[in-house]
């Protein structure tokens, strides 16, 4: 039986009978039989709010009902949804108390651990001071390191199994001395607060051999679960090409020795990959905790396929590993720690940041399984949902086809079928091919394209200054148009198709300037999203016009958050039929920018350089004019691009030039954004740099100025002006606007001063999606088209004052504007300017 409140009333008439029966002998409550109750909540069910309609014709369709009134079943309908409320808040509350009781615990452990490293640096100081006054005494102790050192272990301690439980058993110890221990001096990383809804608590080695970092948090699943997704690195670090449990054998205790072949991508063209030759433990300590842990055996050439070995260098992992417990009320504590030397010495100097920084290692490794593994546990829950209807694995598993196939393009790996071809004389791509009809490769090897050729892979890695990664990234994924050919998306998306029909090549299409951005899901942390791009294009000719020119890319975009600490910005997307099924084949493509640290950077004027003149190390270089306008950022970034096109065998020559071609016009294209969202002291300066000669800003600067003069026979700034600075910032000052665009047959906005920027509405950026007929009225444009011809003759033309419009839409007004030819060197036409004298909004 149930027992429901309800207010007392004094009835009159026939229904006060009625009710009395249903009211306890206090006269406060109405005692309601198990089948009122069951109608009810039936109801409930459907609808737990019903009107006061719904609540009579609930009356007459139930005759169990009928003797209690409207408003009595009002006030259940509203007890039962307050009840509800309170289950679901006291539901809410008992998880938040028991994460917060587990993150209590968590830092419990971490201030004891941080007591610890307090004592022992005291003892240190205290026997540094004695030291130091004891002149006859060594200098140096071994006692003041607080590393923990790395013994190599030779192969043959690796040849038995006494030898290698020995092994395990020291990085055992090792291993949670690093974990929850003082064994490496910990900096917490910025940023990461612990709480009920954080990642955990990240930090990174301070001072120690290689580089390490370390997190623990709570996760909402079991011990053994934890432990299977974290060894099965492929599944969630996207470095890891492939990894291999050569030998396995149990311990004592129930425990489990493996020894391990890992390879890992390398994430540039510039530097070779990386392999682990490494010993895994996996047991459960006297508390109940598991844990599992690895270290590196020592040989170069060791592991189970030593001819692959002349592609990859040898890193060193030192004892890792996770430490996984679980707590009260369910879930588990995690203790991650990965710690490992890769081998700095063998990447060109301006990389060695990367190789050499424990922030990159805690943002891939430490920081990617963590969140992987509370994204499963999400996904476990039913707390993600996705689009499309896609189940939450499928699109996981295409996220992680997207990054791998990337990855196998950019390495281009002798056993995936990849082989480099001969170059053009220029050495600013490179070109690889790979033959096979199966562009699967090792990790996917049912990605089969309909194509009876190969794949053709043209790759390229530039050093970018004082650019943003994120919002580099940002750009290229808002304003696809203004970096790719819709027709080479076009060419690439009919390779996806089943049809032995549909590869007709390239066929002219006409982009709409209409691009879709449909999402799929996202990571748990927001770093990564999925999302299906759809490019819509019209045919122009009549025949195609009936048929749909719309293009569907699947892609991934991670990154974007510029607070994130040593994370990689990235935009991969492939062609994909518009109902792809879960197995559809991928030709990965894309665009991958790392920050270097920028401690030991050296500051150029230049915001995008030729990597290569940055490895001519020790060559004499004359940079005079840079030293002159160097800029007070010193942020770098290695930008790398991979693009793959499919062939077919008798189109092999004329698709890679079309190939390298199309790459290097997309260089210039990103060189170009990049220089304009590139911050300085005077703002985005920067006007487009679409070749590797054409100008820097200052030099675009002496030539508008120089070519005013030339064709008007005025200056166009003070004639005071003294050194090549204060040219640029008087044009970029200069109280009127000065606007250049291109020549070409639809010319688009390059560069404005901040009186441009401020009369168009608009900012750098944005100015490069704007065309020139966009801003004039009709009299406007007719007036432009009249005089178009005379300024391309006499390389100058007065216009009359008229009206323009502002990206706003907002009416403008100026008395008179001038357009004139930029010349470039040898009197070669750059550009178009534009000033417009005396505008002012309507």
């Amino acid at each position: 039986m149930a027992m429901v409140l309800t207010p007392h009333r004094e009835n009159s008439g026939g229904g006060g009978g009625s009710i009395s029966k249903h009211l306890d002998a206090a006269g406060k409550y109405v005692r309601y039989t198990s089948e009122q109750v069951e109608a009810l909540e039936r109801v409930y069910a459907e609808c737990p709010k019903p009107s006061s309609m719904r609540r009579q014709q609930l009356i007459r369709e139930c005759p169990i009902l009928c003797n209690i009134e409207p408003k009595q079943i009002k006030v259940w309908f509203q007890n039962r949804r307050c009840r509800e409320k309170q289950r679901k808040e006291s539901s809410r509350l008992q998880t938040v108390n028991r994460k917060l009781t587990a993150m209590n615990k968590l830092l419990m452990e971490e201030n004891e651990r941080l007591q610890k490293q307090v004592s022992e640096l005291v003892y240190e100081n205290a026997y540094m001071r004695q030291q130091l006054q004891n002149a006859s005494a060594a200098t140096t102790d071994a006692s003041c390191e607080s590393v923990v050192e790395t013994p190599q272990h030779t192969l043959r301690d690796a040849n038995n199994p006494a030898g290698l439980l020995s092994i395990a058993e020291e990085t055992l110890a090792e291993f949670l001395s690093k974990a929850t221990g003082t064994a490496v001096d910990w900096v917490q990383i910025p940023g990461m607060k612990p709480g009920p809804d954080s990642v955990g608590i990240v930090a990174i080695s301070h001072t120690c051999s290689g580089v390490a970092a370390r997190a623990c948090g709570l996760v909402s699943l079991e011990p053994m679960k934890i432990a299977e997704i974290l060894k099965d690195r492929p599944s969630w670090f996207r470095d890891c090409r492939s990894l291999e449990v050569v030998t396995s054998f149990p311990v004592g205790k129930g425990g489990t020795i493996e020894l391990v072949y890992m390879q890992m991508y390398a994430p540039t063209t510039l530097a070779p990959a990386r392999d682990f030759w490494t010993l895994r433990y996996t047991t459960t300590l006297e508390d109940g905790s598991l844990v599992v842990c690895e270290r590196s055996l020592s040989g170069s050439g060791a592991g189970p396929n030593a001819s692959a070995a002349n592609q990859f260098v040898r890193a060193e992992m030192l004892p890792s590993g996770y430490l996984v417990r679980s707590c009260e009320g369910g879930g588990s504590i995690i203790h991650i720690v990965d710690h490992v030397d890769l081998e700095a010495w063998s990447v060109p100097e301006v990389l060695r940041p990367l190789y050499q920084s424990s922030k990159v290692i805690a943002q891939k490794m430490t920081v990617s399984a963590l969140n992987h593994i509370r994204q499963v546990a999400q996904e476990t829950s039913g707390e993600v949902v996705y689009g499309l209807g896609r189940q939450p694995a499928v699109l996981r598993t295409f996220s992680q086809r997207l990054s791998r196939g990337f990855n196998d393009a950019l390495n281009g790996f002798n056993d995936d079928g990849w082989s480099l071809m001969t170059c053009d004389g220029a050495e600013d791509v490179i070109m690889s091919v790979n033959t096979t009809k199966n562009v699967g490769t090792i990790n996917c090897p049912t990605n089969v394209l309909p194509v009876s050729g190969g794949t053709l892979c043209v790759k390229a890695s530039m050093l970018l200054q004082n650019v943003p990664p994120a919002l580099l990234i940002q750009f290229l994924r808002e304003h696809r148009s203004e970096w790719a050919d819709y027709n080479i998306d076009a060419y690439s998306a009919a390779s996806v198709k089943s049809s032995d029909h549909s590869f007709p090549g390239l066929r002219p299409t006409r982009f709409s300037g209409s691009q879709i951005i449909m999402p799929l899901g996202h990571t748990v942390e927001h770093e990564e999203s999925l999302e299906v791009i759809r490019l819509e294009g019209h045919a122009l000719t009549q025949e195609e016009a009936v048929l749909s020119r719309d293009i569907h890319l699947l892609q991934i975009c991670s990154g974007v958050d510029e607070n994130a600490v040593g994370a990689c910005s990235e935009l991969i997307f492939a062609p994909i039929d518009e109902m792809f099924p879960d197995d559809a084949p991928l030709l990965p493509s894309g665009f991958r920018i790392i920050p270097l640290d920028t401690k030991r950077d050296t500051s150029t004027s230049h915001r995008t350089l030729d990597l290569a003149s940055s490895l001519e190390v020790g060559l004499p270089t004359n940079r005079g004019t840079e030293d002159a306008s160097r800029s007070t950022s010193n942020m770098r970034s290695v930008l790398t691009i991979a693009f793959q096109f499919p062939f077919e065998y008798h189109l092999r020559e004329n698709v890679a030039t079309m190939a390298r071609q199309y790459v290097r016009s997309v260089l210039s294209s990103v060189q170009r954004v990049a220089m304009a969202i590139a911050p300085s002291g005077l703002g985005p300066l920067l006007g487009p740099k679409l070749s590797p000669g054409s100008p820097e800003a200052l030099t675009l600067a002496h030539w508008i100025c120089q070519s005013y003069s030339y064709h008007v026979g005025a200056e166009l700034l003070r004639s005071d002006s003294e050194g090549g600075d204060s040219v640029l910032k008087q044009l970029w000052h200069h109280q009127d606007a000065i606007l250049c665009c291109s020549s070409k047959s639809l010319p688009v906005f390059t560069f404005a001063n901040q009186a441009g920027l401020d009369m168009l509405e608009t900012t750098l950026v944005a100015l490069q999606d704007i065309t020139l007929d966009k801003i004039f009225d009709e009299s406007g444009r007719k007036s432009l088209c009249g005089d178009f011809a005379k300024l391309m003759e006499q390389g100058f033309v007065y216009l009359p004052g008229g009206i323009c419009l502002s990206t706003m839409a907002r009416h403008i007004s100026y008395e008179q504007a001038i357009a004139w030819k930029v010349l470039a060197e040898e009197n070669t036409i750059h550009c178009l300017a534009f000033t417009f004298i005396n505008w002012s909004f309507v």
